[in-house]
């Protein structure tokens, strides 16, 4: 594929991040860094931003860059089995960080209501907060 004419800059735009995070993308393996080109600059292609994408959508389902390597990895190989165990952990893990934030709201709701009635004294919320 023959590369199109966009610098690092261009292509962080376009990929919605900053020009370090794809230097530290780089650094860690999980994008390439391409060949200087004539004038020393270098170049990115659709294969890049493809790629780019894919990791910013793995982070944002909460998938480590670690984890996210091995995705990386696993998608020149047929080991598909790899990939559904680390989605079914990440699910885990979402599940159990979904529970922890309906107990935290519930404890919000409750305080909030006990603020609301609550005339006289220390504030409920601000209380609960300070014996933390």
């Amino acid at each position: 594929m023959v590369r199109s004419q966009v610098t690092i800059a261009g292509f962080a735009r376009k990929g919605g991040v900053g020009v370090e995070t794809i230097r530290y993308y780089q650094r860690r393996g999980l994008l390439n860094t391409p060949v200087r080109a004539g004038g020393g600059v270098r170049r990115y292609g659709e294969q890049d931003l493809r790629r780019l994408r894919f990791i910013r959508k793995a982070k944002a389902a909460g998938f480590t860059l670690e984890q996210i390597a091995e995705l990386l990895a696993l998608d020149a190989t047929a080991d598909r089995a790899r990939a559904r165990a680390l989605a079914r952990k990440r699910i885990i893990a979402l599940d159990a960080k979904i529970t922890e934030l309906m107990r935290a709201r519930g404890a919000l709701v409750r305080l909030s209501r006990e603020c609301a009635v609550a005339s006289r004294g220390p504030c409920p919320i601000i209380a609960a907060f300070d014996h933390c």
